[in-house]
């Protein structure tokens, strides 16, 4: 991971740099084909720095936009706005996130009740599941924390389709292991293969698109022929988009917990008192967390927190990330704090861990201020329907945004 993949923001701007002369028409051209793990010239690498806003997303939006112009770059554009779209959908609609983690327990608890279902299981993320491609893919990622976003499609169709386990498994598989897991990104795009997100639509995994997008490498046989969409099911009502709060003043500190790991754009434009980071790596899963997934998860707030110290002349403290409400109010009261300034989090364990400790820093009398990045601001009202109704908006958001 060290050699491919550094969690630092240094590492994501070099990578951002040398990939902007290849984010347009070649990009487009090209970024579906996955030719496997020692050859990535054809996509940007960037999801990990992005996910972790090691980098903004703005700021690879202006890097290809500055190098090919609205039209060639249209395609990387659209890729960032992707993401953005689910976490939009995703934090309009709660529900979505709660209702995975329950089902997760559910099936985790039918292991030990079905032996037959935890060795399909055991076969399937060991890479030993007999089918070409597939188990090469979970080996990769696995070992890379990364997989190609066709493969990932590829991988989920199969284990839905034609091994036939349940969806939030493979869901919580990748979720544990991918240094890019994302809770809106990973949950909806395993929901969509299913035919949960689009109801209706599945996403059916063919050997012969497989061999032409993998470049001949893998043809798989005894795929599933048909997927059979599951019964449609009424979506939760979409609630309004979130808005950001803000910090009028006071004596404040600074919390970072690795979902936005630019903190000099963030801060108020005077220094905090105080400076402590908090992962929420370990609550994606009731199982623990991949080696690379957290290797980068940690790597990327070790270095946020040393850009942070360095930057306003504050140093730094790491919590222990299994006592995030009793860390925060034990550091809020050693430093006299009002304030706790930190950046929103999407849906997922940052945000639930923030909602949880809340009510008992209000009783302390600390106020929890949560910041929102202007790309949120701008991206998630258009995140009610599909991605077209958002792509629509697309120019007009680059324009708010100050990038067109």
């Amino acid at each position: 991971m060290e050699g491919a993949w550094r969690p630092d923001r240094a590492s994501g701007l070099a990578r951002l740099a040398e990939f902007a002369p290849r984010a347009g028409n070649a990009y487009a051209e090209r970024r579906n084909f996955d030719f496997g793990p020692a050859d990535r010239s054809n996509v940007s690498g960037l999801s990990p720095y992005l996910r972790h806003r090691l980098i903004l997303e703005d700021e690879a939006l202006s890097a290809a936009l500055a190098a090919h112009g609205p039209e060639a770059a249209g395609k990387f554009v659209e890729e960032v706005f992707w993401r953005s779209y689910y976490k939009g959908w995703m934090e309009r609609r709660p529900a979505i996130w709660r209702a995975y983690r329950v089902e997760l327990d559910r099936q985790l608890a039918r292991f030990e009740r079905n032996p037959g279902l935890f060795a399909a299981y055991e076969a399937a993320v060991s890479g030993r599941a007999g089918i070409e491609g597939f188990d090469d893919w979970a080996r990769e990622l696995k070992e890379t924390g990364w997989l190609h976003n066709h493969a990932r499609m590829w991988f989920a169709s199969i284990w839905i389709f034609t091994l036939r386990l349940p969806w939030v498994l493979g869901a919580d598989f990748f979720l544990r292991h991918l240094m890019d897991g994302d809770p809106a990104s990973n949950t909806l795009g395993w929901r969509w293969v299913a035919g949960l997100h689009t109801q209706g639509k599945t996403y059916l995994a063919r050997a012969e698109n497989i061999e032409t997008y993998t470049a001949g490498r893998f043809r798989p046989a005894g795929l599933a022929a048909a997927a059979e969409a599951p019964p449609a099911s009424a979506l939760p009502a979409t609630a309004p988009p979130p808005r950001g709060e803000r910090f009028g003043g006071g004596r404040y500190g600074l919390l970072l917990h690795g979902e936005d790991c630019s903190p000099e754009s963030l801060a108020p434009p005077y220094p905090p008192a105080a400076l402590l980071g908090l992962s929420a790596v370990d609550g994606r899963s009731p199982l623990p967390a991949g080696l690379r997934a957290r290797a980068f998860a940690e790597g990327a707030l070790r270095d946020a927190l040393a850009r942070a110290s360095a930057r306003f002349g504050v140093e730094a403290e790491r919590g222990e990330d299994r006592l995030w409400p009793a860390a925060l109010i034990d550091w809020a009261r050693r430093h006299d704090l009002h304030f706790i300034v930190t950046a929103r989090p999407a849906i997922g364990p940052a945000a639930a861990h923030l909602d949880a400790a809340e009510p008992e820093m209000e009783a302390a009398g600390v106020r929890l201020i949560r910041l929102m990045r202007p790309h949120d601001e701008v991206a998630w009202p258009h995140a009610d329907r599909g991605f077209f109704a958002m792509r629509r908006q697309i120019p007009s958001m680059l324009v708010s945004l100050g990038l067109a």
